[in-house]
C-alpha cells in the first residue's frame, strides 16, 4: 500500500483543518538556510520522501537548529544519507515546535468496523501509561471533546510546567478534522499523527504524520 511522504501527508491533513507547522521541502543545503531564514530560527530538518516512513531509526531527524551553518550542515548529512531505495527526496525543514506533553491521534480502515479515529497520550510515558481511546466514524463535536475525558489524565490536561492548560476545543477541533480528512479520501487506510505536541499556549500541533493510501 502506498504511503505518502510526511510533506504530502501534511499538506493533505492541513487542507482539512488539521494544525501543521509551517514548513518547506527544499532540494538543497542554500535551499534549507533559505527556508530557516524565513521560517525563523530553530529550526527542524529531516529527510522526507514517499519510500521514508521511520526517519528517527535511521537518523534522518536534526532538532534544535539554530543558525544557518547547523542547518546547512544538517541538509548536506541528510542528503548524504539517502538510499537509492529512496527514490525522490528532499529537506523538509520546520520550526522546532516546543511542547511539555503530547498526544497521539490517528485513523484506521477496519474491515469489519470501518474508519475508526484514536487520541492516546505520547511522548515518552506513552508505553508505560498506555492510554488510548477510540470514536467510529462519523463523529459529532461531544465525541470528539469526549476522548479527552476518556484518556483520564486530567493532571496533564491541566497547567503545566508554567504551560497554559489543553485547549479542550482545539483538540475536538483537530480529531474532527481528522474524522472528515478520513471519510474525504475514501482511499485511505490508515494517518498516523505522531506526535502532537501541545505548545505553551495549550494549543495542538501535529508535528509529524503519515498517511497510508490504498493501492
Amino acid at each position: 500500500m502506498p504511503t505518502l511522504s510526511e510533506d504530502e501527508s501534511k499538506r493533505r491533513l492541513a487542507a482539512a483543518g488539521v494544525p501543521v507547522p509551517e514548513e518547506r521541502v527544499v532540494a538543497s543545503p542554500a535551499e534549507a538556510v533559505e527556508a530557516a531564514g524565513a521560517i525563523g530560527f530553530p529550526v527542524v530538518a529531516k529527510l522526507c520522501g514517499d519510500a521514508i516512513a521511520h526517519k528517527t531509526e535511521r537518523g534522518l531527524v536534526r532538532l534544535g537548529l539554530a543558525d544557518s551553518p547547523s542547518v546547512e550542515a544538517a541538509a548536506t548529512e541528510l542528503l548524504a544519507a539517502a538510499r537509492p531505495e529512496d527514490g525522490e527526496v528532499g529537506v523538509l525543514v520546520a520550526p522546532m515546535v516546543r511542547g511539555a506533553r503530547e498526544l497521539i491521534a490517528g485513523l484506521h480502515r477496519d474491515p469489519q468496523f470501518g474508519l475508526t479515529v484514536m487520541l492516546g497520550l505520547g511522548g515518552i510515558l506513552a508505553e508505560a501509561v498506555g492510554r488510548v481511546a477510540f470514536r467510529m466514524v462519523p463523529l459529532e463535536r461531544v465525541d470528539a471533546e469526549e476522548l479527552l475525558d476518556d484518556l483520564a489524565l486530567p493532571a496533564l490536561l491541566g497547567p503545566v510546567r508554567g504551560e497554559a492548560p489543553v485547549d479542550r476545543g482545539a483538540v475536538a477541533d483537530l480529531v474532527l478534522a481528522l474524522a472528515a480528512y478520513g471519510e474525504a479520501e475514501v482511499g485511505v487506510v490508515s494517518v498516523d499523527l505522531n506526535p502532537v505536541l501541545i505548545t505553551a499556549e495549550g494549543r495542538p500541533v501535529a508535528v509529524d504524520a503519515l498517511v497510508e493510501l490504498s493501492a
